[in-house]
């Protein structure tokens, strides 16, 4: 029990933790991307927190050159082939254990894409590794339990 000085839930004082007026409400796009074999690209964030890429959409960017930058940048993925929109889904910002970080709102515009590039080469010094995973293994895999809930319910059948 607090017995003096603010509330610590009211003025934010808790870390990862705001008040509704003080959070930060972005929108981010990314995407699921399939190589020949079928395989899920992933990328670690720093610490250890495994998700999807993607990323803050860019002033004057719409989602999918968004996703498309974000991709390129966190995976080194350049020749994608848009297979569909996947729709969007709002989570908050992730901490590395995948908890959630209150502090940021995140809604983010998925799609996906297929590659014939097997190669992944993280531009983003941010994101040191990317590594394809075999869809049966990808939710195991995600850090955050809303990109896992996100990933099964996804249609990642291409036509």
């Amino acid at each position: 029990m607090w017995t003096a000085g603010p509330c610590p839930v009211k003025s934010g004082l808790l870390a990862g933790h705001a008040t509704i007026a003080h959070m930060l409400k972005t929108t981010s796009a990314g995407g699921i991307i399939l190589n020949a074999k079928g395989e899920v690209a992933l990328v670690e964030h720093e610490g250890n927190f495994w998700g999807f890429p993607k990323g803050h959409i860019d002033e004057g960017e719409d989602a999918l050159a968004a996703a498309k930058r974000e991709i390129r940048e966190e995976t080194g993925l350049k020749e994608l082939t848009l297979v569909r929109p996947l729709g969007s889904y709002t989570r908050f910002k992730s901490l590395d254990d995948g908890g959630d970080d209150m502090s940021e709102e995140k809604t983010i515009h998925m799609f996906l894409f297929t590659t014939l590039e097997n190669d992944l080469v993280p531009e983003d010094p941010h994101h040191p590794e990317a590594r394809w995973v075999a869809p049966s293994s990808v939710a195991a895999a995600l850090t955050n339990p809303k990109d896992r809930a996100f990933f099964r319910v996804a249609d990642i059948s291409l036509p």
